[in-house]
């Protein structure tokens, strides 16, 4: 996909689930990073009925950055987008989505431009919610492997470890320092960054 990704973000999505039970639990890694990188930048999330889950927006290098958390449930999470995606005419190869990543053991986070869903439920409605398309920035923060796959979804739905939240909380910060290279569209440097911290 030549030439897609030097586009510069515009909506940054924080995937989780919502409710206070769900707050710590791996599953929420990408909204802890949307919550945190909003709140370094003086931005906050509140209710947005339009899109289906919580709306914010912050100012990153001069850029307007939208921020969105689906409160549809993470299986439900394409429709929050495509609402916020339709409404600012913002085309997927605008938009970032930060998730969390079982492929990835606990202290490894990366980007990565577009791609298939990798089994995760939030990543495929998305897609499906996009007419198929793939063509968007991930951020995936790794969360572990339970060891076998019938286990997935209870672990995703735990919480981490004291130690292991602490290594996924440095991930974030190394992510929110890498997101102003990113979002100006320089992906590749961004990428080098982040993934040399590691």
């Amino acid at each position: 996909m030549p030439g897609i990704f030097s586009s510069p973000i515009k909506l940054i999505v924080g995937l989780g689930n919502p409710g206070p039970q769900y707050d710590s639990n791996r599953h929420n890694a990408g909204v802890i990073f949307l919550h945190h990188l909003c709140k370094s930048y003086g931005g906050s999330l509140r209710g947005e009925s339009k899109f289906f889950g919580e709306f914010g927006s912050i100012s990153v290098g001069g850029q307007d950055i939208k921020c969105l958390f689906p409160t549809t449930f993470m299986n439900g999470s394409g429709k929050s987008v495509a609402a916020a995606c339709k409404f600012y005419k913002i085309q997927p190869e605008n938009m970032l989505v930060a998730y969390d990543e079982i492929d990835f053991p606990v202290g490894v986070t990366k980007l990565k431009e577009g791609g298939g869903h990798g089994g995760h439920n939030g990543i495929r409605d998305i897609i499906n919610a996009l007419g198929g398309s793939r063509d968007f920035y991930r951020l995936r923060i790794g969360v572990g492997h339970p060891g076998h796959k019938s286990m997935v979804a209870n672990y995703v739905l735990g919480d981490p470890s004291r130690s292991e939240a602490d290594l996924i909380m440095r991930d974030i910060e190394d992510s929110i320092r890498v997101m102003p290279k990113a979002i100006a569209g320089e992906w590749e440097e961004a990428m080098r960054l982040l993934h040399t911290e590691q």
